[in-house]
């Protein structure tokens, strides 16, 4: 191996380690070729955790390691109901799919390797209530504890109305989120009605 072909070695590395999980459409954008991916992958510094996503080996892999990993997939997604749940721990359900909301005219993700659970967000419900959080390097967009309670409610035919209801309890138990906060998403998700006797119950 030339002193040429190491450096780049390293350059690639070096961004997999800035990156969190590296695409080869990173590696072509810093003008190296994808070709070195390949070679790292072989030699184990590198693996492969999907069709075109790569991790260091020795990366450290967290409890939201899925989260990070379908971020860097569906950039435009947002992390919400049970998987946003789970991640503020206000919530005793673990959900076997990663659950992201994308805009209603944005084109369905697809993967063969992970499992994800997509819904469809528009307006002030879907650009309302971000967080951005860095697991594994790797920028994660998730809703707020407040507007994910609010989110169970709109959803609670699919989630159930428990889990909502769980949900909204421990968000106040664990002092997650202000009682203004919640009736705000709650009015922005159009769910006051639903949600007041169980609001005004915790006051």
């Amino acid at each position: 191996m030339t002193k040429k072909t190491s450096k780049k070695k390293k350059k690639v590395l070096n961004l997999a380690k800035k990156k969190g999980f590296l695409r080869v459409r990173d590696v072509k954008a810093a003008k190296l070729h994808p070709e070195y991916i390949r070679r790292l992958v072989k030699t184990g510094k590198l693996i492969r955790e999907g069709r075109g996503l790569y991790r260091l080996k020795e990366a450290d892999i967290t409890e939201h390691h899925s989260l990070a990993e379908v971020a860097k997939r569906v950039p435009n997604g947002v992390i919400c109901l049970l998987s946003a749940l789970r991640f503020h721990n206000i919530t005793t359900q673990l959900p076997h799919q990663v659950w992201i909301a994308i805009d209603v005219k944005a084109r369905v993700p697809k993967s063969d390797e992970l499992s994800i659970r997509v819904f469809r967000f528009s307006g002030d419900a879907l650009r309302k209530g971000i967080e951005v959080h860095t697991i594994e390097g790797v920028k994660v967009c998730i809703y707020s504890p407040a507007k994910t309670v609010a989110d169970c409610f709109k959803f609670r035919n699919k989630i159930g109305l428990e889990v909502a209801i769980e949900a909204l309890r421990e968000c106040w138990r664990e002092r997650k989120a202000t009682m203004d906060d919640i009736y705000k998403y709650a009015k922005i998700c159009r769910v006051m009605n639903v949600m007041r006797p169980y609001m005004e119950s915790l006051q």
